[in-house]
């Protein structure tokens, strides 16, 4: 409440005998909470709109009537008792009811968990208790504070059901108090719409779809609801492998999300070294909203198939990468480590374990031969998104001072790297220009080429919830998926048709004049060229011939965008993409499309308004920013600029290459042509990764010598000389940079296993031993040199970073929360101006033909993350989405005579795998959707390795291939 308001607009009350002033709008249940008059609730939660279901928040208005004050607004001269005699028999009575229905084990005093027996005979472990052993049940609390008797009001009935189908969420209809705070979580926080009320009377209850089981609705498994529940009755299943401890303490751990680029905050809750929970916490990000993977996908950090020893191969002639048949029948008598959901367990036959000193002398006397005897240029290195900041800073340092190459890169190479070469190219900055929860702020909403529900749904509720409050929403990709519900044009435009869409969409905006010409005056070049282009070649009917979006539909989605320039109604435009506009050969003229149509229509630098390419891993931003990038040192500084080159040799004590190294595939294709001998990968998995997967495998099995730093044994770390068990997420800290450019604190929660060290320890090992030094004090000291060889991080340190972190730029870190908007004023080009950049179409590498007739696209799950390593071993995840699958149009599947579920062969020109199908009205006919999550069936044996000219990404997102039933061709070869 606010101390020092203007009287004139202020309301006085007085509440148990307190004068109170408050702003008009201000509740009684917040007015008493500012005064630290603690008013009980079970329906309400601040996250949420008050609804006053469940009374007990009433208090004594001028000793009159009892109102319920989460919705009762303040008045001038009213008198509130919040604890009367008559409040008190109130709750008392509520109370009393309310517990009538609840099961005789759950009103138990000293329970140590209210429904363990149930539970217990369902096989299922309750959520833990509080720091007291009490469990986490707000009714069965203030039973105990009231001193309620459990025989007061029973009655006899038939027993509310129990559903235990999810694999995250139990359900106990008995508990339920039917406060509603479940369905408005599901609603107005997580916007899913999946839970409602069914039934009548004693009989009405909680439901998903209209009674179906939780675990076959359309429930994503967010956890929302659980986390919402006052009653437990709906309680998360524990991941732990085994069952609390209740000896042990409960201790907070406050932290981000390991996975997609959203950088959730989150508090982590552990007992001795196991996380038992993870709750999201208030933050700018989140606004404390989890996904599936943030709450429930955190035990892979705990599986037995943790490397906790280095292991070096062994000199027996055991063939490198994924063991064959025959191999492992051979090894069958070896011993074996216990294996698991993703590694084979024979393959660990191939090594041996070592100590640290022999595998790191190894290491870099391997390297360092090589070096000597084929150049610097004969080796390089991947890092990975998914380490920290100062990891990645730590890598490309040694990589560029220690191996003395530029041959380093990750994962955004595979990810935005054409999105980043349209940036600098047109505006000169490869970050976002707003952050994502500024769409609430927009007029419209434009996400193209990305299923966001999948990819990021934390980000995906609040453009839902825009949605809500009046955003039009404009969905352009290939793929239906969940958020086209929401939309007002849903343009399913033909694979790989981009290009000629978004030039008919800027022909009609010129055409029109719903263009912001004072602002393409002010800040931009280059508009005559695109004007003449698109209004000479791209007509809306032109258009039409090759994305198939009918041109009345361009011309209506081309109107809704110019409502949202000074033309039109005042408002602004937002554009999402992701890696359905990036993946492709031309992914770097999709992007400049995306961006030609933020500055024709004046939608960058304010409110609402803004580029933002949704980045894929947690610390893909990071690790870009930090230099993991063959052209750039950290800060997107070029390696060819000598002044640059200059400040990093004096800094690092070193003379540097001043030729741009090579990127991912050039990387693999130097290793399968021999230019390139000796390789270290920290992190990442390009076997499963990378386009070509048999090529792949060719190059990493040509390396003189490889080191895989991982923390399990994946499918590239098979193919490695040595290998080096590293630190989990969990096990370090570092800073993380989201896609909103936020650098956020990741703090250790546990301790490493066996053996397993933390990585920029592992670094400073390697680079010491090869002669380059690297001594700091802790891991905020990496961070210190970092930023201060940047403009970007320059005013950030450890320190001032908090418990939500900051944006980058940040000029005054101590009282600044960093700069949201960028480029209002001018871009960091020379001319301070943006670029234009007119773009033809061009077709797909590879078209579909009569022996390929398919157009192959991959992606990503909700449940699953990058190559599956993390999530596959989480329990919750596996069991929520276990197996490979392929996505096939109805149509397409009954021309195929195919069955739903049935195994299907596909093959392209480089490969073929074997998968279950399922009938999917989201994929278009002609198309096929594999996830690249699954060892098993590896999407990316498939996939084609031709490149993007600019970015140097490779063509995901399309390639021929055919399909066959697996019976059937098995049949016709045993013929």
């Amino acid at each position: 409440m606010a101390t020092d308001m203007d009287t004139t607009t202020s309301i006085k009350l007085t509440i148990d005998g307190q004068q109170v002033s408050v702003t008009p709008g201000t509740t009684l249940w917040e007015a008493a909470r500012d005064q630290g008059i603690d008013i009980p609730v079970l329906c309400h939660s601040e996250k949420m709109d008050p609804v006053g279901v469940c009374r007990m928040c009433v208090v004594d208005v001028g000793g009159r009537t009892l109102a319920p004050s989460c919705m009762r607004e303040c008045e001038s001269d009213l008198e509130v008792q919040t604890d009367s005699d008559k409040v008190k028999k109130h709750r008392r009575m509520l109370t009393s009811l309310l517990l009538s229905d609840y099961e005789q084990t759950q009103a138990k005093e000293n329970e140590y968990l209210p429904k363990a027996n149930l539970l217990t005979d369902l096989g299922i472990k309750f959520e833990l208790v509080d720091e007291d052993g009490i469990a986490q049940d707000e009714t069965l609390n203030l039973f105990r504070e009231l001193n309620q008797k459990t025989d007061q009001h029973s009655r006899l009935s038939q027993p509310r059901p129990h559903d235990a189908s999810s694999p995250v969420i139990f359900v106990d209809h008995q508990a339920c108090i039917m406060c509603d705070r479940c369905i408005r979580a599901c609603d107005e926080i997580q916007s899913n719409d999946v839970m409602s009320r069914s039934g009548k009377g004693y009989t009405a209850q909680i439901s998903f779809d209209l009674n179906t089981p939780m675990g076959e609705s359309t429930c994503v498994s967010c956890g929302e609801c659980a986390a919402a529940c006052p009653t437990d009755a709906l309680s998360h299943k524990a991941n732990t492998k085994s069952a609390f401890d209740n000896a042990l303490p409960i201790t907070n751990i406050d932290s981000v999300c390991p996975y997609c680029g959203v950088g959730c905050s989150i508090t982590y809750q552990k007992q001795g070294n196991s996380i038992v929970k993870a709750d999201g916490r208030e933050s700018p990000v989140n606004h404390g909203r989890l996904c599936v993977k943030g709450r429930y996908g955190w035990d892979y950090t705990m599986h037995p198939q943790r490397l906790t020893k280095p292991l070096i191969r062994r000199e027996e002639n055991y063939p490198k990468g994924p063991l064959s048949a025959e191999v492992k029948s051979s090894l069958s008598g070896k011993k074996k480590k216990p294996g698991g959901i993703v590694t084979d367990e024979n393959v660990y036959a191939a090594f041996r374990e070592a100590t640290w000193e022999e595998a790191l002398d190894l290491v870099a006397s391997k390297l360092t031969a090589i070096r000597s005897e084929h150049g610097n240029n004969a080796l390089a290195g991947f890092g990975s998104a998914k380490c920290s900041n100062e990891e990645a800073y730590l890598f490309q340092k040694l990589i560029r001072a220690g191996f003395g190459t530029n041959n380093v890169d990750h994962c955004t190479r595979l990810c935005h790297a054409s999105s980043v070469a349209a940036l600098m190219e047109t505006i000169g900055s490869g970050a976002v220009t707003n952050v994502f929860a500024d769409v609430e702020n927009s007029a419209v909403c434009l996400i193209t080429g990305s299923n966001a529900t999948a990819n990021h749904p934390v980000a995906a509720t609040f453009m839902k919830a825009a949605v809500d409050h009046g955003t039009k929403l404009i969905i352009v990709d290939p793929r239906d998926h969940d958020l086209t519900r929401y939309a007002t044009h849903f343009a399913q435009i033909n694979p790989g048709s981009d290009v000629a869409f978004y030039n008919g969409v800027m022909h009609c905006l010129i055409r029109d004049g719903l263009i912001d010409n004072e602002y393409i005056d002010e800040f931009t070049e280059g508009f005559e060229d695109l004007k003449q282009l698109v209004l000479n070649e791209w007509s809306p009917e032109a258009a039409s011939q090759i994305c198939g979006i009918e041109p009345e539909q361009i011309e209506a989605i081309a109107q809704t965008i110019g409502e949202a320039t000074p033309n039109g109604k005042s408002g602004s435009m937002l554009i999402f993409w992701g890696m359905g506009i990036s993946q492709h050969t031309h992914g770097t003229d999709n992007a400049r499309c995306l961006i030609s149509l933020c500055l024709l229509t004046g939608n960058i630098g304010k409110p609402g308004s803004g580029l933002h390419p949704l980045r894929g891993q947690n610390n893909v931003q990071g690790a870009s920013d930090a230099g993991l990038i063959p052209m750039v040192f950290p800060d997107y500084q070029s390696v060819t600029n000598d002044e640059i080159r200059s400040k990093f040799e004096r800094s690092w004590g070193v003379q540097l290459d001043p030729n741009p190294g090579l990127t991912v595939v050039e990387i693999m294709r130097g290793a399968l042509a021999r230019s390139i001998r000796g390789m270290y990968i920290m992190g990442e998995n390009p076997f499963l990764s990378d386009p070509n997967a048999n090529k792949v495998r060719k190059g990493l099995s040509s390396l003189d010598f490889l080191v895989v730093q991982d923390i399990f044994l994946t499918e590239t770390a098979e193919f490695a000389d040595v290998i080096l068990p590293a630190s989990s997420f969990f096990e370090k800290t570092g800073t993380y940079t989201n896609t909103d450019r936020r650098v956020q604190l990741g703090r250790k929660v546990l301790d490493s296993p066996g053996e397993a060290r933390v990585d920029w320890e592992i670094i400073c090992e390697i680079a010491r031993r090869m002669g380059l030094p690297m001594d700091y004090e802790d891991v905020s000291s990496v961070f210190d040199e970092f930023a201060s060889l940047t403009e970007s991080y320059a005013k950030l340190s450890h320190q001032a970073l908090g418990s939500t972190g900051k944006l980058w730029p940040c000029e005054d870190a101590e009282n600044s929360d960093g700069e949201q908007i960028l480029f209002g004023d001018g871009f960091p080009t020379p001319n301070k101006r943006a670029q234009f950049v007119p773009c033809r179409f061009l077709p797909a590498k590879e078209l579909p033909d009569e022996d390929y007739p398919l157009v192959l696209t991959t992606g990503r799950v909700l449940e699953h993350w990058h190559t599956g390593s993390m999530t596959r071993r989480s329990d919750a995840l596996d069991a929520i989405e276990p197996v490979a699958f392929a996505a096939l149009n109805p149509e397409d599947l009954a021309n195929y005579q195919l069955e739903d579920g049935e195994l299907i062969r596909v093959a392209s020109r480089r490969g073929e795998i074997e998968l279950q199908v399922r009938s999917d009205y989201s994929v278009e006919e002609g198309t096929i959707f594999i996830p690249f999550h699954f060892r098993e069936a590896s999407a990316n044996i498939l996939t084609i390795d031709e490149l993007d000219p600019y970015g140097k990404i490779p063509e995901f997102k399309f390639c021929a291939v055919r399909i066959e039933s697996a019976a059937k061709a098995t049949e016709a070869s045993h013929q």
